[in-house]
């Protein structure tokens, strides 16, 4: 239940503090004065957005605070599974920035707006002018049969699995779209990487192969320069080696004379043995060097192929070949993994399918036993309020698996004798429909642990012995539910264990909100307003005095 609700600087309030009452409070202004602001404010707190319009001051932040007693509601697992402290007094707080960032926070923790959504379904229940349009919808209405026969627990349980299985179903569905697109190119990813695999690519292969072909497209001009060389170096009449070996004898024959000539002896010795080095390597060359046919032909077939294989697949290199090889590889392997893939996906969406058909049987069972219990017992309660020729018809049907089962309703309903039910958008006033609504609320009150019922103007077109009988069903619920009713009868005012008055005044020249808890002469003399206008009589003050006496 709601403890303490703070709203500062939101739209037209300033600064609001109210404690509410565990049980029912009500709360009286005139129209305008800002009651819906406060259940504005409210739904801040439980998850809807808002922006810098809901500004009372531009430059200032907007804070939203409630501190809620959530005991006896068995949080603390969904508390655990988004990672926040829980605490028996949970403090919720929004706040809005004047630059229209949004922050929200439970117990100091920050959350996004989709979490506090799914923690204020758990505190509060709203009924507003929107659950008039709600009223017939098929979703809510399920949503009021799985109330009425308590299905929460195993409508959780259906949930998750549903969830699960959509989530295996889509990557099912996934895998097998990929697969098939690749069995399309099953054949000819096969016939590609077999043209690969049998071309035995090598890194690095045909930067080798190009040199070795300019050797042997050249192996005349090197040989013919190499017998040249060879020449020079050792079989001329002024050969290079005979030439230097002279040289070093004639300096030899010099070092005995001075020292420093043996470096220079040194030097040339150690020339003459590298020139000799040459000339042997030269000659191996010689040998080495031959222009072999066969093995140009053989090398440029080569290229050839590593050519066309190449713009084949639109690389470069043959290193990118072999990239594209393993690519290929990976994906003709793929296609047989996905396969195993998709029987271990399909075991699996299997048993999942069976499951979800095992708790939404047993979901459907528990719906379908409670349709006519559902039905008598909200004619009684309409019989109640003065609606003694109500009827209600409930439709059921099966349908395709959804995240709420495999159910849909459709509830009739016609309020005046001799009219046949028809869907309840098409034949409820704004009265029936009030009535309507409160007797569902009120039914499913003490069958679900939501600690705080809010009733916006739920007595619409009510008045008199109608508004009495209201007024006992809403103390009933009031006996374990903490109950806020926003009113315009005196009747449901005078019932509150609580009365707040919400009124606007002018400060410096601005309408404000305020609210103000009324004590026991105060509620009097506003009740006897709401029964004889601003100057009451001594009649609807004794009117009024009556009212709260009850």
């Amino acid at each position: 239940m709601i403890k303490s609700l703070l709203i500062k600087n939101y739209a037209l309030i300033q600064q609001l503090q109210m404690d509410p009452s565990p049980n029912l409070n009500t709360i009286t202004g005139e129209t305008g004065a800002g009651k819906s602001i406060m259940l504005g404010a409210l739904g801040l707190l439980l998850g809807n957005r808002a922006d810098t319009k809901v500004l009372f001051e531009s430059g200032e932040k907007c804070v939203i605070e409630g501190l809620f007693d959530i005991s006896r509601l068995n949080l603390i697992e969904i508390f655990d599974g988004f990672e926040l402290d829980y605490q028996e007094e949970t403090i919720i707080r929004r706040e809005i920035s004047p630059t229209g960032k949004s922050r929200a926070f439970i117990n100091d923790t920050p959350v996004t707006l989709d979490v506090m959504k799914i923690i204020g379904n758990y505190l509060v229940d709203i009924h507003s002018q929107r659950d008039t349009y709600l009223l017939g919808a098929a979703s809510y209405q399920l949503r009021m049969i799985d109330g009425f026969a308590q299905n929460a627990g195993i409508l959780n349980k259906y949930k998750k699995v549903y969830s699960s299985y959509k989530k295996e179903q889509s990557a099912y569905d996934s895998i097998k779209a990929q697969s098939e697109e690749l069995k399309k190119e099953s054949d000819y990813n096969h016939f590609l990487l077999d043209e690969l695999d049998k071309s035995s690519l090598l890194e690095g292969e045909q930067e080798g192969l190009e040199k070795e072909l300019q050797i042997i497209e050249h192996a005349e001009v090197i040989k013919s320069k190499l017998f040249e060389s060879r020449e020079l170096l050792e079989n001329s009449e002024f050969a290079i080696n005979t030439g230097l070996q002279q040289v070093l004898k004639n300096i030899e024959q010099i070092s005995r004379y001075a020292e420093h000539f043996e470096s220079l002896k040194k030097q040339l010795e150690s020339c003459y043995l590298e020139l000799n080095d040459i000339s042997s390597e030269v000659e191996n060359e010689i040998h080495n060097i031959d222009f072999d046919k066969e093995r140009q032909e053989e090398i440029q077939e080569r290229l050839g192929l590593l050519f066309q294989l190449a713009q084949k697949h639109h690389v470069n290199t043959e290193g990118e070949l072999i990239e594209v090889r393993e690519m290929l590889r990976f994906k003709v392997s793929k296609v047989l993994n996905l396969d195993e893939e998709l029987v271990q996906k399909k075991t699996t969406l299997d048993r999942l399918e069976k499951e979800l058909k095992s708790i939404g049987q047993k979901l459907s069972t528990s719906r379908l036993k409670v349709l006519k219990p559902f039905k008598k017992e909200l004619e009684n309660d309409l019989k109640e309020l003065a609606m003694p020729h109500a009827a209600l018809d409930i439709n059921h049907e099966t349908v395709q698996a959804s995240e709420n089962g495999f159910d849909k309703i459709n509830i009739l309903f016609s309020a005046n004798a001799g009219v046949a039910t028809q869907d309840i958008k098409n034949v409820a006033s704004g009265g029936e429909f009030s009535r309507l609504m409160f007797c569902i609320k009120y039914m499913l009150a003490d069958k679900t642990s939501l600690p705080t019922i809010i009733f916006d103007e739920i007595d619409s077109g009510i008045s008199g012995e109608v508004a009495m009988k209201m007024v006992s069903m809403m103390k009933e619920m009031a006996s374990s539910h903490q109950v806020v009713a926003i009113t315009h009868l005196p009747q449901i005012a005078a019932s509150g264990d609580v009365h707040y008055f919400v009124y606007k005044q002018n400060e410096n020249g601005r309408s404000v909100s305020k609210i103000k808890k009324l004590e026991q002469s105060q509620r009097q003399e506003e009740i006897a307003k709401m029964i004889g206008g601003d100057s009451p009589s001594d009649a609807a003050l004794e009117n009024a005095r009556e009212l709260l006496s009850r």
